[in-house]
This record gives C-alpha cells, sequence and structure tokens, in this order.
C-alpha cells in the first residue's frame, strides 16, 4: 500500500511538472472546463434564484389562500375565447361562500374594471400605470398585505362608500418622498380619495412592482364610481388544517351557483399557493432542463479538448515512454501518469469553474437586483463526485495500482 501510495504521489509531481512546462496549453485546456463548469452553475444559480423568488411571493399570499377568478388558474399566456365568454363571479357569489361554506374563515372580493391605464395624481405629478382596485376590507388579510403607516379601511367605510384610499409603496415613492401621506388627497382617474393608509413593499418577482402600484378602495365605493364593473376577483381563507376540505367546498359551491353540468369542467379557477408553485416548477423543469444539457456542451466541448492535448502528449513522449519501460516502469505507472495529468486539467478547471460561478452568482445579484441568483447546494459538490468517479475508473483501468478511495 506504501509503495502504491508513493506511485501515486510521483506520477503526479510528473503529471505537474508536464503541466509546468506546457503552460500555454494547459492554460487553454482548462479554460474549456472552467468556461464549461462556470456556466453551467451560473444557470443554475439563476433557475433557483428565481425558484426561491416564485415560493416567496406565493406564500407571502398566504399559504391557506384560494385565489378565485372566472379564468382557469396559473401561469398564462393568452386566454381563450371560451374564458373570455365566462360569467363573471359576484359579490354574491363572494356572500354564498363565506355563508355556506364552513371550512372558510374569510372570504373577500376584489373589483376591476377593464381599460386603459389609470392615472393618479398629487400636486402635478402623475402616475400613469397605476393598479386601481376596490375590495372588501377583508381583502387585505388574505392577501398577507401588511400596513405599514396608518389604517385600513373598514366595513363602515366600505357602506358608507366613503372617498377613501390605501396606496402601495411605489405610488408612496412617486408623490411623497419626504412628505407623510397620511390625510393629503390623492387623484386617481379624474376622481379624488383621501389618503388613510400605506402599504409596506411587497416581494417582487423579476422586478415586477404591480404589487407596489396598488391603489385600493372601499368595494363599493368603487361601485359607486363605475357602476358599469362587473369582473370579480375572490378569496378566501380557508382555516387551519382545512385548505382541502375549503377548496372542495368552495369548487362544488360556485358548480351548483354556476349551474356546470357534473360531465362538464368548472367554468371558473381556484388556485393554492402550493398549486401555483407547482405549475411553475412544471413549466420551468423543462426549460432548465433544456438549458442545463445545453450549457454543459461547453464542459463536453472541454472534455474532449483535454483528450486531444493527451493524444498529442502521448504521441510527443513515445521516447520517454519507451525509456521508462526500459528501467522497469510496469504499463500502470505510464497509464497513471497520463491519467492523473488529465485529471489534474480538468480538476484545475473545475475548481476554477466552480469559483468563477460563485463570482458569476454574487455579481449577477449585485449589478442586476431585479435577477435573482442563488447557486444551489448541490453545484459545489458535482466537481468532487465528478473527481471520484474518475479515480474510480483510472483504478479499474490500472489493476495493478489500486488506491485506496476514502
Amino acid at each position: 500500500m506504501h509503495s502504491q501510495r508513493q506511485n501515486i504521489r510521483e506520477n503526479l509531481l510528473l503529471a505537474l511538472d508536464t503541466l509546468r512546462t506546457h503552460k500555454f496549453r494547459a492554460f487553454l485546456t482548462i479554460l474549456g472546463v472552467l468556461i464549461g463548469t462556470m456556466t453551467v452553475i451560473g444557470v443554475a444559480s439563476i433557475f433557483k434564484g428565481l425558484d426561491q423568488q416564485v415560493v416567496d411571493v406565493a406564500e407571502g399570499f398566504g399559504t391557506r389562500t384560494l385565489f378565485i377568478f372566472k379564468w382557469d388558474p396559473g401561469i398564462k399566456f393568452n386566454v381563450t375565447r371560451e374564458e373570455w365568454m365566462r360569467k363573471p363571479l359576484t359579490s354574491d357569489d363572494m356572500a354564498a361562500i363565506g355563508q355556506d361554506c364552513p371550512s372558510v374563515e374569510t372570504v373577500s372580493a376584489e373589483i376591476f374594471r377593464w381599460g386603459p391605464a389609470v392615472t393618479a395624481k398629487y400636486k402635478g405629478q402623475e402616475m400613469v400605470d397605476t393598479e386601481f382596485r376596490g375590495a372588501t376590507p377583508s381583502h387585505f388579510g388574505n392577501m398577507g398585505a401588511e400596513l405599514k403607516d396608518g389604517r385600513l379601511y373598514t366595513e363602515i367605510d366600505n357602506m358608507h362608500r366613503r372617498d377613501v384610499i390605501v396606496i402601495g409603496a411605489d405610488i408612496v415613492t412617486r408623490f411623497f418622498e419626504g412628505e407623510d401621506p397620511i390625510g393629503k388627497t390623492l387623484n386617481v382617474d379624474g376622481h379624488n380619495f383621501e389618503i388613510i393608509g400605506t402599504l409596506a413593499k411587497r416581494k417582487q418577482i423579476l422586478g415586477d412592482t404591480g404589487s407596489d402600484r396598488i391603489a385600493m378602495v372601499p368595494y363599493l365605493t368603487f361601485r359607486k364610481i363605475y357602476p358599469d364593473a362587473k369582473d370579480n376577483f375572490i378569496t378566501a381563507q380557508a382555516l387551519p388544517g382545512k385548505l382541502n376540505q375549503a377548496l372542495d367546498e368552495v369548487r362544488g359551491l360556485l358548480r351548483r351557483r354556476r349551474e356546470v353540468k357534473f360531465s362538464d369542467p368548472d367554468n371558473f379557477g381556484i388556485a393554492t399557493s402550493e398549486s401555483m408553485i407547482k405549475q411553475f416548477r412544471e413549466i420551468m423543469g423543462t426549460v432548465v432542463l433544456v438549458t442545463i444539457v445545453i450549457s454543459s456542451i461547453g464542459l463536453l466541448v472541454g472534455g474532449i479538448g483535454v483528450m486531444n492535448i493527451m493524444l498529442v502528449s502521448v504521441t510527443e513522449r513515445t521516447r520517454e515512454i519507451g525509456v521508462r519501460k526500459a528501467i522497469g516502469a510496469r504499463r500502470s505507472d505510464i497509464t497513471w501518469q497520463f491519467l492523473l495529468e488529465a485529471m489534474t486539467l480538468t480538476g484545475a478547471g473545475g475548481i476554477l469553474g466552480i469559483l468563477s460561478g460563485y463570482t458569476l452568482s454574487f455579481l449577477i445579484r449585485t449589478l442586476v437586483p431585479q435577477l435573482p441568483s442563488v447557486v444551489p447546494p448541490w453545484s459545489g459538490w458535482n466537481f468532487f463526485i465528478s473527481v471520484r468517479c474518475a479515480l474510480v475508473m483510472a483504478s479499474a483501468l490500472a489493476p495493478g495500482c489500486r488506491p485506496r478511495i476514502s
């Protein structure tokens, strides 16, 4: 065993000496492995960060909340004609859910209307992409909204159709930098509202600030301003531990109210935070797989480069091999010399690639805060697993010299 370890040590020193002799060739070989490893880690870190961002945002809306709308739930790139033609959910649907679904703790409705972007104004300043909505008071709790300053409107404000408003963090930043917005008058779409509260900034996906551009007024106030508004988005919060029961109860109730036949699919959509995360991962899983495979081509190219360099190295050192065999070197000693030289090249490239991948991930996080980047835990181990596999294969190819792998 001692002689085996000594042979490995000597062959490793010979491999390192050869790499020092051919520095530029070794650098070019290492570069291919480095770029391939860095690319795989960089791509994986972006997708891992995006996944974590989606989970944080979805869970921020509440893990016990049901999201109910007339469209099918999930990530959609277009809406079918059948979905457009569905009748909207109503405030009566909301009331029925609260009354007839025992597993539902609270229920709320948000109403909006389709049309051009709404403009908010304050002292000559404008914000043209304001998300103007009307909602029942319980909507804030169901959506996990956090109050920062002032107060939220109440059911009394809603019943009396008061012109009060709660605004998001981006509106505060836009109009009230260094100024207390509470009590000020904000003009939204030509209507004046008294600001009574502001919301804390929410977590975002890829820099989307829609939730922070929100301007919320009481549900009946919105209906007073826009009597033709019909589309409702309903949220229902289940009792602890009864999310699935609440889901079944709400689905059954809405199917009855909307007169859906037993054999027909739902003509509405219900989603939870868990289902949205699951759907996102199903969509991204294929994208991640294809992207990682394409990025791994860089590693394949690097491996081919190592193979070519070793073929050239063997051809160049035919005389050296003959001399070593003449003075007693075994075939396994020659094999180990070139295997260790190849593993030294790939190992150096792999280590530098891992360090470069972590650096790339850090730079992405720092320079592009909207683009999430989190290095997955497995990325730092794939290189060491590969080295271990290489040692096992090498020992199999050299029966006369089997190193102890711990």
